[in-house]
């Protein structure tokens, strides 16, 4: 196998060198001015590393480092051409200290006539200070969440776990308040460790407090370590401008700066983890010109991440596949087969909102598999006609929400874990500080909040598939079939969930149709070339894998999951979970119809 890819890299580097082949015209797409005012794009969301892994061909990374993103945004102070900043925060997770030296470097260009925009489908404790210190204007994405939750640390003790395994410690120290060996010799912290990290975390929320207001006086002390807010509320208490989605923010701060162009310089589409590589196996492999209609599969739970999601739907990889076919000139009509009982909210709702924009350049026709569900139903509402056999199942709208919390099992077996809020003398500093914590279970104003949350998403959910159904169903009509509800596909036809009974053959029989073609016309497959790039076993994305859900389960426990599918579907369902999110449209059961 490695003889394969070494010799995939050599066939890659010598097609470069001869130029490669050129992309074809057909699939060119009106580009924006060359010259002229410009907002510069600083696209953070893939994190910010001070020096990243390379990918697993041990090709460099093209993901941003710390440094080199901090000098290139001080070069844009000299750029006169360069009439605003636009930073997409993405919901990547940057610490304190870089935030904070990100937004001194921003203000350095705001003082110097540039206007700096910030956009984030989350924001954390270190992002929002960023974003308030920094920026004129704050957006979040209508799915997103300030999580604006007070500093607190968090540490575990296994001294019961150790004892209970006879295992012998030995542990010296030099100064009485080093405190490392605490975690293994003791079931919580000495007075002195304790005096050392509360007077740490009060001078570090000291600080970040000052920073927030610094840059947003008008904020209510209540207000700014009381999250987590989702985006209404978190527009009323000031956190947060404008609710828009990453695009629609970009383009209103091009108009803002009276810019005519968006100009990529940190990250960005140019730099896309992998895609230059994936360009080039395509032209090898003898990808060309898209036929008119193109096909995209949507298959298994929506989740944010690309890796560990097995089948599942990665958000920016089925992105990437939109915006392709978005751009693509030649292809006229897409049907998106889907096949998802639902996962991630977020992703969910950016999805649909990239789907949507689809749509409003090319026919859109959604075929629906076993199953349209919750976060599947979200997607397929943006289609022009959702197509389904009687033996779907469609619908669970509705919204699930919550968060694994193992910290009175490990308990039980000796391992106890502290949460040391910054805030001293606040009762709900320490749980509102770990709510995201798996240590720790919400009490419950913590479970209120979150709670609205939902419900707000829920809401949201509601209005997309009115907007994506407009003039096919009302709200009534929508809420005797929300709530969680799932029907066959026949009865979700009755119901105005679905426009039409049959297969993916018949959903690509009619996208052929509003092409323009004849039913035995060609199609493409989004993301499935063939060739040179299907033989090294890629996709779409580039040089990375996806691992199976059953190969983190080990292999006692695979043979088990293969013959019981529910299960299968269960664990791959939960997944958004154990990655951190808390708000699910997802069904919320394993289900499988044999």
């Amino acid at each position: 196998m490695m003889r394969n890819v070494s010799l995939a890299v050599t066939i890659i580097v010598a097609g470069t060198a001869c130029g490669g082949r050129e992309k074809g015209g057909s699939t060119a797409t009106p580009e924006e001015p060359r010259k002229g005012p410009a907002l510069a794009v600083i696209d953070l969301s893939q994190g910010l590393p001070e020096e990243p892994q390379g990918n697993m061909l041990g090709l460099p990374s093209h993901k941003p480092k710390f440094l080199e993103t901090v000098r290139t945004i001080e070069r844009l102070a000299k750029k006169d051409e360069v009439k605003g900043i636009y930073v997409s925060l993405g919901a990547a997770p940057i610490g304190l200290s870089k935030a904070d030296e990100l937004a001194s470097t921003l203000i350095k260009l705001r003082d110097a006539g540039k206007k700096i925009f910030c956009h984030a489908e989350g924001y954390t404790n270190s992002t929002l200070m960023l974003a308030a210190r920094a920026c004129s204007s704050i957006a979040i994405s209508p799915a997103g969440e300030v999580e604006n939750i007070g500093i607190a640390a968090q540490v575990v003790y296994f001294r019961k776990l150790l004892d209970s395994l006879k295992v012998h410690i030995d542990i010296l120290q030099v100064g009485q308040y080093k405190g490392a060996e605490e975690s293994i010799t003791r079931d919580g912290p000495s007075p002195q460790a304790k005096e050392s990290l509360e007077s740490t975390l009060a001078g570090l929320r000291k600080h970040w407090l000052a920073r927030i207001r610094e840059g947003r006086p008008k904020l209510e002390d209540a207000v700014i370590e009381d999250g987590p807010f989702y985006p209404e509320r978190a527009s009323k208490a000031g956190l947060v401008d404008t609710i828009l989605y990453d695009d629609e923010a970009r383009n209103k701060a091009k108009e803002a700066c009276g810019a005519v162009r968006a100009m990529d310089v940190v990250g960005g589409s140019s730099q896309k983890e992998g895609e230059g590589l994936a360009e080039v196996l395509r032209a090898i492999a003898g990808a060309g010109d898209s036929a008119p209609v193109a096909v995209i599969r949507a298959t298994g739970a929506i989740a944010a991440s690309d890796r560990g999601a097995g089948s599942g739907i990665g958000e920016r990889r089925l992105s990437r596949l939109i915006e392709r076919a978005e751009r693509d000139v030649s292809i006229k009509a897409v049907v998106l087969r889907i096949d998802s009982p639902g996962g991630s909210a977020l992703s969910s709702d950016l999805l649909w909102h990239g789907l949507m924009k689809l749509r409003a350049k090319k026919k859109l026709i959604v075929s629906v598999g076993e199953m349209a569900a919750s976060g599947g139903y979200y997607l397929a509402s943006a289609g022009d006609e959702i197509f389904a056999q009687p033996t779907s199942i469609v619908g669970s709208i509705g919204v699930v929400g919550g968060k694994l919390s193992i910290g009175k099992t490990l308990d039980d077996v000796g391992v106890h874990a502290v949460t040391f809020p910054a805030k001293i003398g606040d009762a709900r500093a320490a749980s509102r500080a770990a709510y995201l914590s798996l240590l720790d279970a919400w009490d419950e104003p913590t479970r209120a909040r979150v709670l609205e949350g939902m419900t707000s998403i829920y809401e949201l959910f509601l209005r997309r598939i009115i907007e994506g159904r407009a003039g096919k169903i009302t709200r009534p009509e929508l809420e005797q079939s929300a709530e969680g509800r799932i029907f066959s596909g026949d009865e979700a036809q009755r119901r105005k969930l679905v426009d039409k009974i049959g297969g993916v053959r018949d959903a690509i029989a009619r996208a052929v149709e509003l092409a323009g073609g004849t039913a035995d016309g060609r199609v493409t497959m989004l993301g499935e070339e063939g060739g040179l790039w299907s033989a090294l076993g890629g996709d779409d994305d580039g040089p990375f894998e996806q691992a199976s859900p059953l190969e983190s389960v080990g292999p006692l426990a695979a043979p088990i999951l293969n013959r019981t599918p529910a299960l299968t579907q269960l664990g791959a369902v939960a997944m958004p979970l154990l990655r951190g999110e808390k708000v699910l449209c997802v069904l919320p059961f394993g289900l499988s119809v044999q």
